[in-house]
């Protein structure tokens, strides 16, 4: 299982929220988490083949970014 991290603009508890029902419903994810609290507003996604447009299209249907990858 590979976990990546992403730079968002999810910055409240209502965008975890939101985009929430979009990241649960995507079978290859197996785990995600927000940090809210970091400067990056950091997204953590873990699974098996979740690449960056998967992760990029499912917050975007949520009406929020992703900003970038984290290496």
């Amino acid at each position: 299982m590979t976990e990546r991290p992403y730079k968002t603009n999810l910055n409240c508890g209502g965008c975890v929220a939101a985009v929430t029902p979009h990241l649960n419903g995507a079978g290859r994810i197996k785990r995600w988490a927000v940090d809210t609290r970091s400067p990056d507003k950091l997204l953590t996604v873990a699974g098996e083949g979740v690449g960056g447009d998967t992760v990029e299209r499912l917050i975007a249907a949520a009406g929020f970014r992703v900003l970038g990858a984290i290496d």
